[in-house]
C-alpha cells in the first residue's frame, strides 16, 4: 500500500472507512491489492495481459498537465493499465491522512491499476517536499514507515536528466499469509522527491508486472 501506511491501504478496514474521502475517480489507494484479488474485474485475459518477459507496450505519457496524474516527473505506462490521481479530501483528518496516504516523507500522489491488463497489483507514485534528503535516504524512510521489510538491496540508477535509488525487497504481508517481492525507486526534483513503488499480490504477479515498472522507470524525466 501504501506500504508504510502500507498495512493501513492494504488493511480491509479502508474499504469502510475511507470511501468518501477520495477525491480521486473511482476506487483511490485504500483498496489494496488483497481487495482487488477478490473483484471480478481482476480476472487475467491472455490477450491483453503485460508480457512476462521483454518490454512493455507503452499506453501513453503520465506526469504531464491535463494527464490523469500531473507530477513533478513524467513517464509512460504500460498499455491498458489504468492512471487515477490521489488526493486527501479538504475534511479528512490529520491522523487519518497521515495513517492512510503517507509512506514516510512522502504522499500518494497517483496510482497506475493493472487490472485492467490482466494483472493483480498497482504501480503507486508518492511525491514530498522539497529539502536535501538524499534519495537512498527517501526510500530507507519509506521503507521503515512499513512493518514486514527485509532484506533490502539498494542500487543507484540513472534515467534521462534523473538520477535516484532504487531498493528490492521482501514484505511479509500479514493478508496473504507469505512472503513476496517488492521494490521501489525514489529521485529528486526541484519540487521534491518522487518514489516509484511497484507491489503486487505475490512475487508470480510482481515479476509478470515488471515491464511495466521498467517501462516508467526508463521513461522518467523530470516533468
Amino acid at each position: 500500500m501504501l506500504v508504510g501506511a502500507g498495512n493501513a491501504w492494504r488493511g480491509l478496514v479502508h474499504a469502510a472507512v475511507v470511501a468518501g474521502l477520495l477525491t480521486g475517480c473511482g476506487g483511490g489507494p485504500a483498496e489494496g491489492d488483497a481487495e482487488a484479488a477478490a473483484s471480478t474485474s481482476a480476472a487475467a485475459d491472455p490477450a491483453t495481459a503485460t508480457p512476462a518477459s521483454g518490454e512493455a507496450e507503452s499506453g501513453g505519457t503520465i506526469g504531464t498537465v491535463g494527464s490523469a496524474c500531473e507530477l513533478p516527473v513524467t513517464f509512460d505506462i504500460a498499455a491498458r493499465w489504468e492512471a487515477e490521481s490521489v488526493a486527501v479530501a479538504q475534511d479528512a483528518p490529520k491522523e487519518l491522512a497521515d495513517l492512510v496516504w503517507r509512506q514516510g516523507p512522502v504522499t500518494a500522489a497517483c496510482e497506475v491499476d493493472a487490472k485492467p491488463a490482466g494483472h493483480i497489483g498497482f504501480l503507486r507514485v508518492f511525491t514530498g517536499e522539497p529539502g536535501d534528503t538524499d534519495t537512498r535516504a527517501v526510500l530507507e524512510a519509506f521503507l521503515a514507515a512499513d512493518k514486514g521489510v527485509g532484506e533490502e538491496t539498494y542500487q543507484p540508477f540513472a534515467t534521462g536528466d534523473l538520477h535516484g535509488t532504487e531498493v528490492e525487497y521482501l514484505y511479509d504481508s500479514e493478508l496473504t499469509d507469505g512472503t513476496k517481492t517488492e521494490r521501489a525507486l525514489a529521485v529528486t526534483t526541484p519540487d521534491g522527491p518522487v518514489v516509484l513503488h511497484l507491489g503486487g499480490l505475490d512475487t508470480a504477479e510482481h515479476q509478470a508486472m515488471l515491464p511495466a515498472y521498467e517501462l516508467a522507470k526508463r521513461t522518467l524525466r523530470t516533468s
